[in-house]
């Protein structure tokens, strides 16, 4: 992922098509070790692509990711007693639960 960050950022700063001794520079400015053979593989695997088409890709991919509402679907198919039956048990929880305390006179 370091790689990739380091191939945008220099894409974006101007250099249309970095290359191996580009990116290690900036990594290394960083304090960064760079793997010459993973740089390679990447400039490899980008190459004869543009920045748009690949976040355009990425963007499609992400598109399928599910995020979030699985807690939702889950309690879907619960009976309504049960739901019930879990609300009124976080209620107990929490009024037995105090903030009275917070630690103070604890050294008194």
């Amino acid at each position: 992922m370091k790689y990739l960050a380091a191939y945008l950022l220099l894409v974006q700063g101007g250099n249309a098509s970095p290359k191996v001794s580009d990116i290690s520079a900036l990594l290394e400015s960083v304090g960064v070790e760079a793997e010459e053979s993973r740089i390679t593989t990447l400039l490899g695997e980008l190459e004869g692509k543009s920045v748009a088409e690949l976040i355009q890709v990425g963007n499609t991919k992400l598109a399928s990711v599910p995020s979030g509402g699985a807690a939702a679907t889950s309690s879907a198919g619960a009976s309504a007693g049960a739901v019930e039956e879990a609300a009124e048990e976080e209620k107990e929880e929490e009024k037995e639960e105090s903030d009275d305390d917070m630690g103070f006179g604890l050294f008194d």
